[in-house]
């Protein structure tokens, strides 16, 4: 059954730093439309720099923006026409929504889709509205339902983080019985840690320049982590020439040369993190040493494994969840997701 559309508390980007929690009207609902009510919706990097810069890389914000991609919901009405998920049900939910007719759709390659309608961003115009609201509309194709009672809202927001890292390691091809670096241990590391070893990897190795990261990283499963840097100084001599692949998740300078010097000849680098614009690149060193130097953007078709994959366990993102705060304390949820020394994955849930 269909109801009225009422307004909705969201939290909108007007600008860098200038975070508001105002009224929005979700869209009625068509027939293959669901109303979801906020379960958990985790703060991504791309959030935070839209928060501190007002952008990311190209993606300038010039209207009110919703951010929020990797979330959950419970299912609160739904349209005429759908049939998978019902009034209560707990949901998953796919930020990526491709166009399926372009030539990178009909060509299997949906992360790539010319015209790309990503929730919670501003890549386009008007921007795709995201999903740190108490209420939102989605399609029901978006919604992969969670029937397991034991798997919390907040580990089902994962699902979106967990696809990310899965995708990367399909870009590194077999990581069976390979020697596997991960630069950065955030989420997206920790992810593809978890992604590394679900994909037969016989070794993971996680390189950052902060304690916290590197305990998660071992938390998660990863052989060891090592300090690549900072004030109290480097083991990074110690990953030279021994990995066939890095997985780039730090998106710093200093991680890719860490990953360029890790991997044997004929070795294979990922970058998944997001680097500087203008980065010197050693490109004589990927044509001598025949590396494969490929990238990972977002996820194609990994999402309802990465569901699959929590709501059995086999991925267990719990440890990952360091805050959960309410909608209404919004700015300090983007403060705490800032400080990388307090929080590993921060998520705004209901009031």
């Amino acid at each position: 059954m269909t109801t009225a559309p009422t307004p909705t508390l969201a939290c909108t980007l007007h600008g860098a730093r200038d975070l508001r929690l105002e009224p929005r009207d979700p869209r009625a609902l068509g027939p293959h439309d669901v109303r979801l009510r906020l379960g958990a919706g985790g703060i991504c990097g791309s959030d935070l720099h839209y928060y501190q810069h007002g952008r990311v890389g190209a993606f300038v914000i010039r209207e009110p923006l919703v951010p929020g991609h990797e979330a959950s919901g419970v299912v609160d009405a739904i349209g005429d026409g759908v049939t998978r998920v019902k009034p209560g049900d707990r949901v998953a939910i796919d930020p990526s929504h491709p166009c399926g007719v372009c030539d990178y759709c009909r060509g299997g390659r949906m992360n790539l889709c010319r015209k790309m309608y990503f929730l919670g961003s501003a890549s386009i115009f008007p921007h795709a509205q995201g999903l740190f609201a108490e209420a939102f509309v989605m399609p029901e194709r978006q919604l992969t339902p969670v029937a397991e009672p034991g798997i919390s809202l907040g580990e089902i927001a994962c699902a979106e983080p967990l696809s990310v890292g899965l995708h990367a390691v399909q870009r590194a091809g077999s990581v069976l019985g390979k020697r596997v670096l991960v630069t950065g241990g955030g989420t997206i590391g920790c992810m593809c840690v978890i992604a590394a070893r679900m994909a037969g990897a016989a070794e993971v190795v996680v390189a950052d320049i902060a304690d916290r990261p590197l305990q998660m990283a071992r938390t998660v499963g990863a052989d060891a982590a090592v300090r690549s840097g900072g004030d109290k100084g480097s083991d990074a001599a110690s990953l030279a020439d021994r990995f066939d692949i890095a997985l780039e998740a730090a998106g710093a300078a200093a991680a890719l040369a860490t990953c360029l010097a890790a991997v044997q000849r004929g070795g294979r680098i990922v970058q998944v993190g997001t680097l500087p614009a203008e980065l010197p690149f050693p490109a004589n060193s990927v044509m001598a040493r025949e590396l494969d130097y490929v990238g990972a953007f977002r996820a194609n078709g990994e999402f309802d494994l990465a569901v699959q994959a929590i709501r059995t366990r086999r991925a267990d993102v719990r440890p990952l969840i360091s805050a959960q705060l309410p909608l209404s304390r919004a700015q300090e949820a983007f403060e705490l997701a800032l400080d990388r020394s307090r929080s590993t994955k921060v998520q705004l849930v209901a009031d």
